[in-house]
């Protein structure tokens, strides 16, 4: 059918007025919430497998409430417990349940200390009397319910104290607590960071005994901040951080009877200078199982504690040429046989083991990972777990019979699917996200995955991005250096291949880690678009060291952070300005913490390629990174001088050419801010122009307040004038 002339040029004009009505995305629309995205907060499934509890809030009665939905139907069937009928308190940030959920803990005033741990009030809320009673007028940590819900134990002040909910006495179970010394029932900092945990006691099933770990840190060296705040004095916060090479706290077990009131510690062996990242309870009510990992991290150990005399014997050792890592896999069925993970056949599976230690069977095995375990059914003998079988940037949940057999797929869509699943396994929740879909979460039965219903979508966030010039994020791969990596690239709206484009390059490249993902848009992502709005080409590449394809590959770093990873984005920065339309001459490259450490390398060793950098709270050396993380990857300094010094930015200032930005946050307890003052002064004394910024008292995140909208705002003006 041919349309006359003037109505194709109608049709070439309208479009042109439709897409000049696109809106552009702006610094202030992302960094004030207005792509947030609806996600159900606090999830939890009731022991009764047929109800779940969210947390809700509601910002105009300034009340939040525990409410509980059906499972089968998604409708509400009751409030819990809502904060407007408190009048002891106005409000709760967090909750955790009893064993038996008559009781709930309920967290006020909670105030953050590192990445995971927090001080807080603590409430007990009696379900059915509603009666609210107030722990301790002290802030405390890591509250416990004991499993008949007669106690509870916490820690203050680096002491274990247990209160009888009954008589309301107070019992001390620890004396030698200090402040930078010795430490009872929490972890130091080393391990909240690296082993990701802060409780560090646990219950026996029958509440007789309590196992906890004690840290004697006095000989750890101390860092100390300067922190500035509004008052006429800096103040100084001096915490125990031991770096690469130096002195890691002493741990220790023990074993506390309840009735006896007294603490045994627990002899586990022939060890030295060994790290102990987890204990847990077995299936029996006296067995402890302990991991015992040395400092190379390449030989871990699990033990069994007898708790009725003490006594400790190794069941299972597993060792690596390289590291051994730490999960929360550990799971022990009915007769005590256990599930465990492993790395040992090159990528991560599921194995299953008798009490003894024998191995029973491989249950999952292929040339992809298993990347969560979610637990087994006893009913149905079906375990259940997450991996990539479907592509290292999907994830599909699986169930399988611990025989190995009877693999099924319980996700349909491609993407990244999760599940939490009821406490009896009857259905899961799925969250399923890919690159052109924010969150959807859908109830589905275990048993077969079939879908019952949608709980929640982000149908509106869509409809409200539909209003601006969104460009796609392109899923990819490219061949770099005899491997081929995954890809992702957004790229400028009404893109034309026979313009030219600068590229900024975005990546973080830790071991272990995913940038290329099949999601939807993050905070950064938005910014991106913004870019690409401005002409900008966006492009992440997951180098070698990073995860999910296989043990070899994450681990061919091990010993060199910083040499492959950073030859990978060099190599595919000069891929990427072969094509006919990426301007060579602009090509910059950033990244956050290891990502900073990876865009410094670059733009040094990588001068030819990169014109641009920016680096927010980079490693500018290992040596002063702390032990446990450090030296899993590139063992002491004193063993590897050569890995820590060949690939530290420090040793090669004197090679930048192009623009270099540097950030850090002054309060920053993690990677600490001395990285940059180094690196600022290898920079100055080669003679070489940069900018930089600290934002004062900031931790490792550089947030609150207007902080993150001025950090994007100086990255944009930055990338604008200099790429």
């Amino acid at each position: 059918m041919k349309f006359p002339y003037t109505f194709v040029a109608f049709l070439i004009m309208a479009t042109s007025v439709l897409s000049a009505q696109k809106k552009e995305v702006s610094l202030e629309e992302i960094w004030s919430g207005s792509f947030r995205q609806e996600r159900l907060q606090s999830l939890q499934s009731l022991n009764n497998g047929e109800e779940y509890v969210v947390m809700n809030r509601n910002p105009e009665a300034g009340s939040v409430s525990i409410d509980i939905y059906s499972y089968k139907t998604g409708k509400k069937t009751r409030t819990l417990l809502d904060s407007k009928d408190l009048s002891e308190i106005e409000s709760f940030q967090s909750f955790k349940f009893s064993d038996d959920e008559n009781k709930i803990l309920l967290s006020t005033e909670i105030e953050p200390i590192y990445r995971r741990s927090s001080r807080e009030v603590v409430h007990i809320y009696d379900v059915a009397s509603k009666k609210l009673t107030k722990v301790s007028d002290d802030k405390i940590q890591e509250a416990s319910f004991s499993p008949d819900n007669s106690k509870l134990a916490y820690v203050f002040e680096n002491n274990i104290y247990i209160l009888d909910l009954k008589s309301m006495e107070r019992t001390q179970v620890t004396m030698d607590g200090e402040i930078n010394s010795i430490i009872n029932g929490i972890t130091d900092w080393v391990y909240e960071e690296e082993f990701s945990f802060v409780k560090a006691f646990a219950w026996n099933p029958t509440g007789e005994k309590i196992a906890f770990l004690r840290f004697d840190e006095s000989a750890v060296p101390e860092f100390s901040m300067d922190l500035f705040g509004k008052d006429l004095y800096p103040t100084q916060q001096v915490f125990k951080y031991p770096k690469a090479g130096e002195s890691n706290s002493e741990v220790s077990l023990h074993m506390y009877d309840v009735e006896a009131n007294s603490s045994e510690e627990i002899k586990l062996g022939d060890y030295a200078d060994f790290y102990i990242p987890r204990i847990k309870w077995s299936s029996k009510d006296m067995l402890l199982s302990v991991q015992v990992l040395n400092r190379h991290q390449n030989n871990l150990d699990l033990i069994f504690v007898n708790a009725e005399n003490n006594e400790a014997s190794v069941v299972l050792n597993e060792t690596d040429k390289a590291y051994v890592d730490i999960t929360d896999n550990l799971t022990f069925l009915e007769d005590n046989s256990f599930i465990w993970t492993s790395e040992k056949d090159g990528w991560n599976h599921i194995y299953h083991y008798a009490e003894d230690g024998k191995l029973i069977n491989q249950i999952t095995s292929g040339q992809w990972e298993v990347t969560k375990y979610y637990g087994y059914d006893k009913k149905a003998k079906r375990i259940y777990f997450q991996s990539t079988e479907n592509g290292s940037v999907n994830r599909d949940v699986y169930s399988i019979k611990p025989n190995g057999k009877s693999k099924t797929r319980l996700t349909a869509k491609d993407g990244t699917n999760s599940a939490d699943f009821s406490a009896d396994y009857t259905y899961f929740i799925n969250t399923f996200t890919n690159v052109n879909t924010p969150p959807v979460y859908t109830l589905h039965k275990a048993k077969d995955g079939k879908q019952v219903r949608e709980i929640l979508n982000n149908n509106e966030l869509l409809k409200n991005n539909e209003a601006y010039q969104f460009s796609p994020k392109e899923l990819s791969s490219i061949e770099v250096n005899g491997n081929e990596l995954n890809m992702w690239t957004i790229k400028p709206a009404n893109f034309d291949e026979n313009k030219k484009y600068p590229v900024l390059m975005f990546q973080y490249s830790g071991p272990g880690s995913q940038s290329v993902s099949n999601t939807y848009f993050g905070s950064n992502d938005y910014w991106y678009q913004l870019l690409a709005n401005k002409g900008y080409m966006i492009v992440c590449i997951d180098g070698r060291g990073t995860g999910f394809k296989g043990a070899d590959f994450k681990k061919v770093t091990y010993q060199e952070l910083g040499k492959f990873e950073v030859e990978d984005q060099i190599a595919a920065a000069k891929q990427l300005a072969e094509k006919s339309y990426v301007d060579a001459d602009r090509i910059g490259i950033w990244g956050w913490s290891y990502g900073g450490f990876m865009s410094t390398n670059a733009i040094l060793k990588g001068n030819d390629v990169f014109s641009m950098a920016i680096a927010v709270a980079p490693v500018t050396s290992w040596r002063f990174y702390d032990t446990v993380y450090t030296e899993r990857y590139m063992r002491t300094p004193q063993e590897n001088a050569s890995g820590y010094d060949e690939n530290s930015p420090l040793s090669h200032a004197d090679k930048l050419e192009g623009d270099y930005l540097l950030i850090h946050g002054g309060g920053d307890d993690n990677v600490h801010v001395q990285n940059t003052m180094r690196m600022v002064e290898e920079l100055v004394q080669a003679n070489k122009q940069f900018d930089w910024a600290i934002y004062p008292d900031r931790n490792h995140g550089i947030y609150g307040g207007n902080t993150r909208l001025h950090l994007y705002q100086m990255m944009t003006d930055f990338i604008l004038e200099k790429l």
